[in-house]
Protein backbone atom coordinates (compact mmCIF):
# COMPACT_ATOMS: atom_id res chain seq x y z
CA UNK A 1 0.00 0.00 0.00
CA UNK A 2 1.80 3.13 -0.82
CA UNK A 3 1.43 6.51 1.03
CA UNK A 4 -0.77 9.28 0.00
CA UNK A 5 1.16 12.28 -0.64
CA UNK A 6 0.44 15.02 2.66
CA UNK A 7 -2.55 16.86 1.61
CA UNK A 8 -1.65 21.07 2.30
CA UNK A 9 -4.08 23.00 4.03
CA UNK A 10 -6.53 25.35 1.08
CA UNK A 11 -5.66 28.76 -0.08
CA UNK A 12 -6.61 31.29 2.45
CA UNK A 13 -9.20 32.92 0.51
CA UNK A 14 -11.18 31.20 -2.31
CA UNK A 15 -14.37 32.47 -3.65
CA UNK A 16 -17.27 30.77 -3.42
CA UNK A 17 -15.31 27.18 -1.77
CA UNK A 18 -17.23 26.17 1.44
CA UNK A 19 -14.32 25.32 4.17
CA UNK A 20 -14.98 23.53 7.79
CA UNK A 21 -12.60 22.83 10.33
CA UNK A 22 -13.76 20.22 12.85
CA UNK A 23 -11.77 19.49 15.98
CA UNK A 24 -12.58 16.58 18.19
CA UNK A 25 -11.59 16.63 21.50
CA UNK A 26 -13.00 13.70 22.77
CA UNK A 27 -11.88 9.76 22.23
CA UNK A 28 -14.17 6.25 22.40
CA UNK A 29 -14.68 7.59 26.47
CA UNK A 30 -17.42 9.61 25.02
CA UNK A 31 -18.65 7.95 21.67
CA UNK A 32 -21.69 9.84 20.72
CA UNK A 33 -19.44 13.39 20.46
CA UNK A 34 -16.54 11.33 18.88
CA UNK A 35 -19.76 9.85 16.24
CA UNK A 36 -20.60 12.94 15.77
CA UNK A 37 -17.61 15.25 15.23
CA UNK A 38 -16.73 12.57 12.30
CA UNK A 39 -20.14 12.32 10.62
CA UNK A 40 -20.38 15.99 10.54
CA UNK A 41 -17.41 15.75 8.68
CA UNK A 42 -18.25 13.19 6.31
CA UNK A 43 -21.28 14.66 5.78
CA UNK A 44 -19.59 18.13 4.85
CA UNK A 45 -17.24 16.57 2.42
CA UNK A 46 -19.72 14.54 0.82
CA UNK A 47 -21.63 18.12 0.55
CA UNK A 48 -18.74 19.58 -1.34
CA UNK A 49 -17.37 21.31 1.50
CA UNK A 50 -13.25 21.77 1.93
CA UNK A 51 -13.15 19.77 5.59
CA UNK A 52 -10.38 19.72 7.90
CA UNK A 53 -10.46 17.70 10.61
CA UNK A 54 -8.06 17.72 14.72
CA UNK A 55 -7.80 15.20 16.31
CA UNK A 56 -6.26 16.31 19.75
CA UNK A 57 -6.62 15.17 23.18
CA UNK A 58 -8.00 11.26 23.29
CA UNK A 59 -9.25 11.72 19.55
CA UNK A 60 -5.60 11.01 18.49
CA UNK A 61 -5.79 7.67 18.80
CA UNK A 62 -8.78 7.59 15.69
CA UNK A 63 -5.50 8.21 13.42
CA UNK A 64 -3.96 5.30 14.73
CA UNK A 65 -4.39 1.75 13.16
CA UNK A 66 -7.52 -0.30 15.42
CA UNK A 67 -8.86 2.42 17.51
CA UNK A 68 -12.15 3.29 15.28
CA UNK A 69 -13.02 -0.26 14.82
CA UNK A 70 -13.30 -0.86 18.83
CA UNK A 71 -16.07 1.99 18.29
CA UNK A 72 -20.01 0.65 18.27
CA UNK A 73 -22.62 2.76 18.75
CA UNK A 74 -26.13 2.12 17.91
CA UNK A 75 -27.42 4.16 14.77
CA UNK A 76 -24.41 5.29 13.86
CA UNK A 77 -22.14 4.58 10.51
CA UNK A 78 -18.82 2.68 11.65
CA UNK A 79 -16.45 4.87 12.40
CA UNK A 80 -13.59 3.26 10.89
CA UNK A 81 -15.96 4.00 7.71
CA UNK A 82 -16.32 7.53 8.19
CA UNK A 83 -12.82 7.79 9.12
CA UNK A 84 -10.87 6.46 6.23
CA UNK A 85 -13.40 8.28 3.97
CA UNK A 86 -11.87 11.55 5.53
CA UNK A 87 -8.28 10.50 5.69
CA UNK A 88 -8.46 9.75 1.78
CA UNK A 89 -10.16 13.13 0.98
CA UNK A 90 -9.90 16.13 3.96
CA UNK A 91 -7.03 17.01 5.75
CA UNK A 92 -6.50 15.16 9.02
CA UNK A 93 -3.81 16.59 11.60
CA UNK A 94 -3.10 15.06 14.77
CA UNK A 95 -2.32 17.59 17.66
CA UNK A 96 1.41 18.08 17.85
CA UNK A 97 1.66 17.64 22.13
CA UNK A 98 -1.20 15.42 21.98
CA UNK A 99 0.62 13.28 19.45
CA UNK A 100 3.90 13.69 22.12
CA UNK A 101 1.63 13.24 25.10
CA UNK A 102 1.02 9.48 23.67
CA UNK A 103 4.10 8.83 22.48
CA UNK A 104 2.98 9.03 18.46
CA UNK A 105 4.92 9.59 15.80
CA UNK A 106 3.81 10.26 12.13
CA UNK A 107 4.91 6.53 11.85
CA UNK A 108 2.05 5.46 13.92
CA UNK A 109 -0.46 7.41 12.54
CA UNK A 110 -2.92 5.53 9.24
CA UNK A 111 -1.88 7.02 5.80
CA UNK A 112 -3.12 10.32 5.16
CA UNK A 113 -2.67 11.75 8.77
CA UNK A 114 -0.22 14.05 10.05
CA UNK A 115 1.00 15.88 12.70
CA UNK A 116 0.88 19.59 13.44
CA UNK A 117 0.15 22.13 16.30
CA UNK A 118 -1.72 24.91 17.41
CA UNK A 119 -0.58 27.58 15.38
CA UNK A 120 -1.16 25.48 11.91
CA UNK A 121 -4.68 25.35 13.82
CA UNK A 122 -5.04 28.78 14.56
CA UNK A 123 -3.98 29.62 10.70
CA UNK A 124 -6.56 27.85 9.46
CA UNK A 125 -9.52 28.99 11.61
CA UNK A 126 -8.67 32.08 11.34
CA UNK A 127 -8.83 32.46 7.17
CA UNK A 128 -11.32 33.84 4.99
CA UNK A 129 -14.63 32.09 4.38
CA UNK A 130 -13.85 29.68 7.52
CA UNK A 131 -16.52 27.91 9.65
CA UNK A 132 -15.13 25.72 12.93
CA UNK A 133 -17.10 23.49 15.31
CA UNK A 134 -15.24 21.87 18.37
CA UNK A 135 -16.43 18.46 19.38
Amino acid sequence: MSTPAPKTPPPAAVPGLRRLVVKVTCGVEAPERLSQAITVAAMAVAGGAEVSLWLTGDATWLATPGHAETVELPYAAPLADLRDTLLAVAMVTVCSQCAARRDLTEADLLPGARISGAASFVEEVLADGVQALVY
